[in-house]
């Protein structure tokens, strides 16, 4: 019986007050056990409200969990106590005080709030295209008082224009242009796309760092962002499955070897450190991966490799 179920008895006279009393506490016992739970996590405390249950991270950064969607970033802390911690520990010690962040594929904010938090001149541009993800993402800045993200309900790939997207309700982190998890009751759900570079252009930016999570459609991405890349040479981190990408008929090598073609080396982070990465092979267990240029970024790649 759940909560609201037990009472509902109590006052339909269906359960005595004391049997009530002591299913009731019962359950109250998830709150110490939860106590407990967190110590050994990067969560630091769990606030419950009428409306929300909000968790805060021991850097301070709060986050709004959706009871439906069980692979949110704070509820993958739950789990398994931490969040992509290599991938993270990593950005932190690339990204400058003054670099200008594209987090492309931003989900509710996890990477965005993130280095907001530890660099304060960051500029961070924050692309969501999916509407009620993006309308997390809004709560998340603005929960966190991160003015220095700019958030924006956007897509982009190779072309622009509009586009169907695959979402599964229980799992927004999975939505894409391609029904990826082949999911027969995946809302689509029509979104706004353009060209990195095009946007790149309207608003006159140099950037500095790129993170693309957008669930097999990177390549794409990076297609529509040849002429940034080129001119910019930002340090970029990308998601690369096999099992995605081949949704979008093409290998995560085919990323390697565009970057490449660039001037890009491939690295892994491993143990705060920075390990070459040279082609994905069916071994292969790491997901995400770390693109720097040998001169721009030689100060960073001769530190930390």
């Amino acid at each position: 019986m759940t909560l609201g179920d037990l009472k509902k008895a109590y006052l339909d006279k269906k359960i005595p007050k004391d049997v009530y009393i002591e299913k009731m506490f019962e359950l109250h016992k998830q709150l110490f056990a939860y106590s407990k739970f967190i110590k050994n996590t990067d969560i630091e405390r769990i606030e419950i409200s009428t409306s929300t249950v909000i968790v805060t991270t021991s850097e301070e950064i709060k986050l709004i969990i959706d009871e439906v969607d069980r692979r949110l970033a704070p509820v993958e802390i739950l789990n398994f106590g931490s969040y992509e911690k290599s991938e993270t520990e990593m950005i932190l010690q690339l990204a400058k005080d003054t670099t200008t962040v594209f987090d492309i594929g931003a989900n509710i904010g996890w990477y965005s709030l993130m280095i907001a938090k530890r660099l304060k001149n960051a500029k961070i541009f924050a692309f969501e295209p999916i509407k009620k993800t993006f309308d997390y993402l809004k709560l998340n800045i603005k929960l966190n008082s991160a003015n220095n993200i700019k958030p924006y309900n956007l897509g982009f790939a190779d072309s622009k224009g509009q586009k169907v997207f695959y979402l599964r309700k229980t799992q927004s982190g999975s939505a894409s242009m391609a029904n990826i998890q082949e999911d027969k009751g995946a809302q689509k759900v029509v979104c706004k796309i353009m060209q990195l570079d095009e946007f790149v252009k309207a608003k006159k930016l140099k950037v500095d760092f790129i993170k693309c999570d957008t669930e097999g459609s990177e390549l794409l991405v990076f297609k529509g962002a040849k002429k940034t890349i080129l001119n910019n040479r930002p340090i970029i981190l990308a998601e690369m499955l096999r099992k995605w990408s081949a949704k979008f008929n093409y290998h995560p090598n085919e990323i390697i070897d565009f970057l490449k073609s660039a001037g890009y080396l491939c690295f892994i982070a491993k143990n705060k450190r920075l390990k070459k990465f040279s082609q994905m092979t069916d071994s292969t267990k790491e997901t995400n991966f770390f693109f720097l240029h040998p001169i721009k970024h030689k100060s960073e790649i001769e530190k930390l490799s």
